[in-house]
C-alpha cells in the first residue's frame, strides 16, 4: 500500500531536497506543501509528487494538506512567528492522526538556550512531545548550502565573503545528507522518540572554507571578518528586521566561540555512507561560485 508523506516548506533548501529524495522511493506518495503553487512548479515534474498550497495561517488550507497524510516532514520558515506556525501544523497533524512527525530543528536546541533560534525550536519540540504524536527531531548544524544562498554573489563579484565568526570552526553539513537521514527516519523503524544531531565530517573555519573554494575554482577567494557592530549596521541598512539581525549575530558569536565545532557520526550511522565533505560540496556546486 502506498504511504503519503507530507513535506511542509517543500520549496525551501531542505524541504525540496527531502521531496526529491523521497520521490525516488517506490510506494511513496509525496505531498509537497508550498506557499505558492507557482514556486512549486518544478516539484510537479518529480515522480509521485503532488503539490498542494499551504498557508500556515489558514486552517482550511492546512486541513486539506494534512488529510490522509500518514507521515509528516515538518519545516517551518525563518520568521518571527514560526513557533505559532509550527504549533498550528502540529495541531493539524494530530487531527489527521499522523503516524510519525519528523521535525527539522537546529543543533543543540536542547542545550543552547541562550540563542533565540534554539529556544524557539526547543519550544516547538516540547509542543510536539506533549502532542502524543510519535516524533523524531533532526538537529542539523549550519548548512553548506548557505554559502550558495548568502555568499555566492559576493564571491563571484568580489572574490570575497563576509561574516563575523573570527577563526571559529563550524561542522557544517550538506543538506543532501540531512535529506538522506530524513528519508531513513521516515521510511525506517525505531526512530520514534529520538533526536539526532547532524553534522558534516569535518569542522572548518571560514578562512579554511575560502581556501577550499579558491582551490576548487582556481580563483582567489578571501573571507573578511566583520566586527559585530558593523555587521549589525549593514543588516539594518538592508532592511533586515531587528529580531532577525539579533538572531544572526547570536549565531555568528556562537560560531566564533567554537560552540558548534564538534562533529557527530550520526549521518554515517543512519545512512551507511560518509557525509559530503565541504570540498566535495564546492566541487558539486562549482558553477555557483564562478
Amino acid at each position: 500500500m502506498h504511504k503519503t508523506i507530507l513535506v511542509t516548506g517543500a520549496t525551501g533548501t531542505v524541504g525540496k531536497e527531502v521531496a526529491i529524495q523521497l520521490s525516488m522511493t517506490d510506494d511513496i506518495r509525496v505531498r509537497a506543501g508550498v506557499h505558492s503553487i507557482i514556486k512549486g512548479e518544478n516539484l510537479k515534474r518529480l515522480p509521485g509528487v503532488e503539490v498542494v498550497e499551504m498557508d500556515f495561517k489558514d486552517k482550511n488550507s492546512l486541513h486539506a494538506a494534512f488529510t490522509h497524510a500518514d507521515k509528516v516532514f515538518m519545516v517551518t520558515p525563518f520568521t518571527s512567528d514560526q513557533v505559532e506556525m509550527a504549533k498550528a501544523l502540529v495541531d493539524e497533524a494530530k487531527k489527521a492522526d499522523a503516524k510519525h512527525l519528523v521535525k527539522l530543528s537546529v543543533i543543540k536546541a536542547d542545550t543552547e538556550q541562550g540563542l533565540m533560534l534554539a529556544r524557539w525550536h526547543r519550544e516547538i519540540e516540547q509542543y510536539i512531545e506533549d502532542s502524543g504524536i510519535p516524533y523524531t527531531f533532526l538537529r542539523p548544524s549550519s548548512f553548506m548550502q548557505n554559502f550558495i544562498n548568502y555568499d555566492a554573489a559576493s564571491i563571484r563579484n568580489e572574490g570575497r565573503f563576509y561574516h563575523s565568526t573570527g577563526h571559529g570552526k563550524i561542522a557544517c553539513i550538506d543538506v543532501r545528507d540531512i535529506a538522506a537521514v530524513a528519508v531513513e527516519v521516515l521510511l525506517g523503524s525505531g526512530h520514534e522518540g529520538k533526536a539526532y544531531e547532524l553534522t558534516g565530517p569535518e569542522s572548518i573555519s571560514n578562512q579554511e572554507a575560502a581556501q577550499i573554494i579558491s582551490d576548487v575554482t582556481g580563483s582567489p577567494v578571501q573571507y573578511v571578518d566583520v566586527p559585530a557592530d558593523a555587521a549589525r549596521n549593514a543588516m539594518l541598512e538592508n532592511q533586515m528586521p531587528e529580531w532577525m539581525v539579533n538572531a544572526m549575530l547570536e549565531l555568528e558569536s556562537a560560531y566564533s566561540e567554537g560552540r558548534f565545532s564538534n562533529t557527530t557520526h550520526t549521518v554515517q550511522q543512519l545512512t551507511s555512507r560518509t557525509p559530503h565533505s565541504f570540498r566535495q560540496f564546492v566541487k558539486d556546486h562549482q558553477d555557483s561560485f564562478e
